[in-house]
């Protein structure tokens, strides 16, 4: 039963906030009259929340509740600041995300209107082999996470995405040696971004900072050094030293 009630929950993604009794259905795969007697238990609960034409959608106390989360909270706490820098000097996408298996997850992203228009949003998920931020959190996984990103293929997303495993394998040796990734036009067209790694108290990268920008608008070597010196602002925030190294 409580799987049943996940499968539900999880049928809510970024870009499908607000789903039907129908569509959770087919989404889902279980039986209408099953689906509808656990919604209606999720919306007493205050885990759903019923809209007045009919849909659903998360409810305030679930919400609450994934704003727990361990990691993300001291977390976001501690890189707002540094993104709020970045997003004003830059007036372009600055995200931050963590590794989830084998994808990277945008906990929190500031975003300016004009700029370039990205496939990732606070929530969704990014590629590891192709993105900033995922090639950061790839090059510090595990190498059985590395083994099994590439054994799981990696995606032509682009003309310009890497896809031979022996270049990502340089690639993610680059990004371990200085702390950076930079991506040229590899997970969307027109955009560009730069990464840095952002560690904890033991050295750990449990995190990766980005800035997103229109390919040819801004001089990628010129932002990095911004980028790096934000990504350990918000490393010491979480209590890492230069003596903790990097792990």
């Amino acid at each position: 039963m409580s799987s049943k009630l996940f499968e539900i929950l999880y049928a809510f993604q970024p870009g499908r906030t607000r789903l039907s009794l129908a569509e959770l259905t087919r989404i889902t795969g279980l039986p209408h009259a099953t689906v509808r007697r656990l919604v209606l238990e999720l919306v007493q609960v205050g885990a759903l929340h019923r809209a007045t034409d009919g849909t659903f959608t998360v409810g305030l106390r679930l919400w609450r509740l994934g704003t727990l989360a361990p990691l993300t909270v001291p977390l976001r706490s501690a890189a707002l600041p540094f993104m709020e820098d970045l997003y004003t000097a830059l007036k372009q996408h600055v995200q931050l995300a963590v590794r989830e298996g084998t994808e990277a997850v945008i906990v929190e992203r500031l975003s300016a209107s004009p700029a370039v228009d990205v496939v990732s949003q606070v929530g969704g998920h990014l590629p590891l082999h192709s993105s900033g931020v995922g090639k950061v959190l790839l090059a510090h996984a595990p190498e059985e996470i590395v083994q099994r990103v590439i054994g799981d293929g990696l995606p032509r997303l682009t003309p310009r995405t890497i896809t031979d495993p022996q270049r990502l394998g340089q690639v993610l040796a680059e990004c371990r040696g200085t702390g950076v990734a930079t991506v040229r036009e590899e997970t969307s067209s027109m955009a560009d971004s730069v990464a840095s790694r952002i560690m904890d108290a033991d050295g750990n990268v449990v995190a990766a900072l980005s800035v997103v920008v229109r390919s040819g608008t801004v001089y990628l070597r010129a932002v990095t050094p911004t980028v790096i010196a934000s990504a350990l602002g918000i490393s010491r925030r979480l209590g890492w030293t230069p003596r903790a190294g990097v792990r």
